[in-house]
């Protein structure tokens, strides 16, 4: 059986993009004194941008973000805690980042009584963001008539080769998938899941994706008829236009929170606690619904245009500390699945 992984777009993910963003607004924080932060941030650049940018003009504080992979991201902050080179991780979900969670700043936002009970700070280090359910991206041209509602429909001999899923030992959003799909199909005890991973990996063709855009933006060209991958990457391209649709996996759908995390003894800790209050804030929250594809984590704004209302999807839950504790175990042996 052939196997490989494609390796599309890796040298941006691992080398990591330093990005200036907002270049007038950074001479004008200069000029003010308001003084600087530097974030380490996953996200994609045209999510980035406007939330930075409105962040500089409404504080004055001149930003740089550093943007690669969230492993990469999580070895710079590990590897500098002696002497962070920045104050801010922005981006990751809370089970991915939580083995470094020792390297960040207790905060709670001033926004925290704003959000609903399951995206508060328990922890008192890792304030929630967005919560991020995992999806099906399916391209409306080349599915035809066939189903695709839930995992098991992936398992159809009509779909073999043409599913486009990404390494989740390099990805956080395949590993959250990866942690769904074991939920899902072992009804609520992740040892019982494995059988699907087999089914689904030789439907694959033994192929993965290096990173998670290559996933959806792969779906979106026509590349692949069907894609595992997490909302926002699906509901860009179905609020663009795109010949795309996102499903919501009957078995069961895990809405995983990702997070803003201020890094201890970072150089600018005030204007850290700043971005945390401004990305948690209504206004910031609001346009991340109604711009920018993502679902907020407040009480006070809805789920916004092209994401489908919680109550109207399978919400399903995991234990974190299961998966925290297996993460390891369960990447090794997806490689072995993957790779025999």
């Amino acid at each position: 059986m052939k196997k490989g992984v494609l390796m599309t777009g890796i040298a941006l993910m691992l080398s990591g993009l330093l990005v200036g963003c907002g270049g007038g607004n950074k001479e004008k924080a200069k000029d003010n004194g308001a003084g600087n932060l530097t974030i380490y941030c996953p996200h994609p650049l045209e999510f980035i941008d406007p939330l930075v940018k409105e962040f500089e003009v409404k504080t004055g504080v001149s930003v740089e973000v550093i943007a690669a992979g969230t492993g990469e991201l999580m070895k710079r902050v590990e590897s500098e805690k002696d002497n962070p080179l920045a104050d801010i991780l922005w981006g990751g979900t809370i089970s991915t980042v939580e083995p470094i969670k020792d390297y960040f700043l207790p905060y709670t936002s001033v926004n925290e009584d704003s959000f609903y009970d399951a995206y508060k700070n328990k922890e008192g280090n890792m304030t929630r963001f967005t919560a991020v359910p995992s999806v099906l991206m399916v391209n409306t041209n080349l599915i035809g008539d066939i189903k695709v509602e839930s995992y098991e429909d992936l398992l159809n001999p009509a779909l073999k080769g043409k599913i486009a899923f990404s390494d989740p030992a390099k990805s956080s959003s395949s590993f959250e998938h990866l942690v769904n799909m074991l939920y899902a199909m072992g009804n609520g005890d992740p040892d019982k899941g494995w059988w699907y991973v087999e089914k689904l990996m030789n439907n694959l063709n033994y192929t993965l994706l290096s990173g998670s855009s290559a996933v959806y933006k792969g779906v979106a060209d026509g590349e692949y008829t069907v894609g595992l991958t997490f909302e926002e990457g699906s509901a860009k391209y179905v609020n663009s236009g795109a010949p795309v649709k996102t499903v919501y996996m009957k078995e069961g759908v895990i809405v995983k929170p990702d997070g803003v995390y201020i890094i201890k003894n970072c150089k600018n800790e005030e204007n850290a606690k700043k971005f945390v209050d401004f990305v948690t804030g209504k206004e910031a929250q609001t346009m991340i619904t109604s711009e920018l594809n993502r679902r907020s984590i407040r009480k006070d704004v809805g789920a916004g245009k092209g994401l489908e209302a919680l109550e109207n999807i399978n919400v399903i839950e995991d234990d974190i500390n299961v998966v925290n504790a297996s993460k390891q175990q369960w990447l090794d042996k997806f490689k072995d699945i993957y790779t025999k």
